[in-house]
C-alpha cells in the first residue's frame, strides 16, 4: 500500500505591528502567555495547573507587563488573517542592551513561523534603537523557547536579573558597538 503525504495548506501572511500593551487583545494574549508558563511551573512543582484567581493575582503583581510602553519599550502583536497569533515585548535596559520579554505564540499558530518572525521584529527594533545586544531570561523547563533562541544565535550569558523564575540567561550580539 502506498501512502500519499498530507497536503499542507498555505500559511496566510503574518502581520507584526506595535500594539498598546493595555489593549484588550494584548491583555488576552498576555493572560494566555502567563497561564501557559504558570501552568507548566505549577505542574512541575505542585502537580496541578493554576486557578483563574492565581492568574489574576500574578497579572496584578510582579508578572505585570505595564513596563512595555514607549519610548523605552515596545509590545508587538502578530496577526494572521486578522486573528491575534502571538506577542512579544522589548524593553531598553540601558544604552547598549535591550531585553526580550513576554514572547508568546497561541497554540493554533505554533509551527507556522510566528515565533521566529516575532524575534526578528524585536531584534530589528533593537537595532533601530542602536543597542548592541539583546538579552533575556527564562526557565529550564521552557525547552521549546530555549531551542528557538539557540537556533537564532542566543547563547548563555551571566545572570543580569534574579528572581524565582530566572534560571537561564541568554544574549545575542547585534553586531553594533557603542
Amino acid at each position: 500500500m502506498t501512502t500519499t503525504p498530507l497536503a499542507t495548506p498555505c500559511t496566510p501572511p503574518l502581520a507584526i505591528t506595535p500594539h498598546p500593551v493595555t489593549a484588550p487583545e494584548s491583555a488576552a494574549l498576555l493572560r494566555a502567555y502567563l497561564t501557559d508558563v504558570a501552568d507548566r511551573w505549577y505542574l512541575l512543582h505542585h502537580g496541578r495547573t493554576t486557578t483563574p484567581e492565581e492568574i489574576d493575582g500574578l497579572l496584578a503583581t510582579e508578572q505585570s507587563s505595564g513596563h512595555l510602553v514607549p519610548p523605552d519599550a515596545v509590545f508587538l502583536l502578530a496577526r494572521r488573517e486578522d486573528e491575534p497569533a502571538g506577542c512579544a515585548g522589548l524593553r531598553r535596559l540601558d544604552a547598549r542592551t535591550a531585553e526580550v520579554t513576554r514572547m508568546y505564540v497561541r497554540p493554533a499558530h505554533r509551527g507556522a513561523g510566528t515565533a521566529p518572525a516575532l524575534l526578528e521584529a524585536l531584534e530589528e527594533t533593537a537595532r533601530g534603537w542602536g543597542v548592541a545586544r539583546v538579552v533575556l531570561e527564562t526557565r529550564r523547563d521552557l525547552t521549546e523557547a530555549r531551542a528557538l533562541y539557540a537556533r537564532h544565535g542566543y547563547a548563555d550569558i551571566e545572570p543580569y536579573v534574579h528572581g524565582p523564575y530566572s534560571e537561564v540567561w541568554l544574549g545575542k550580539s547585534l553586531g553594533r558597538g557603542h
